[in-house]
């Protein structure tokens, strides 16, 4: 991509464009006009702003899922221990 001159906008003129679309509805095509940026860029930005949320909600879900699995882990073998020791203690009881 030699040549090509890319703009670097500052995250708040980005946040600005993103909520003019999410929280204002206005076309995408609009707001870059307005803003003299390509709808391309808002369109990217407006999909990463949408993704961020759902992502966020997964992450915060797996992690809890694997808290759950982890102690329902510890929680089975502590079972399986108990359950071998009462056997070998019952074992012990029917021999004498």
């Amino acid at each position: 991509m030699e040549g090509v001159m890319r703009n670097k906008y500052p995250q708040e003129f980005k946040d600005e464009a993103v909520r003019q679309v999410i929280n204002n509805g206005y076309a995408i095509k609009d707001v870059a006009n307005r803003l003299g940026i390509t709808d391309k860029s808002l369109y990217n930005w407006v999909s990463k702003a949408k993704k961020t949320p759902k992502q966020n909600e997964e992450s915060d879900e797996i992690k809890r899922l694997k808290a759950e699995l982890k102690r329902d882990t510890q929680e089975r073998d502590i079972l399986k221990e108990a359950a071998a020791f009462f056997a070998s203690e019952s074992r012990k009881d029917t021999r004498s």
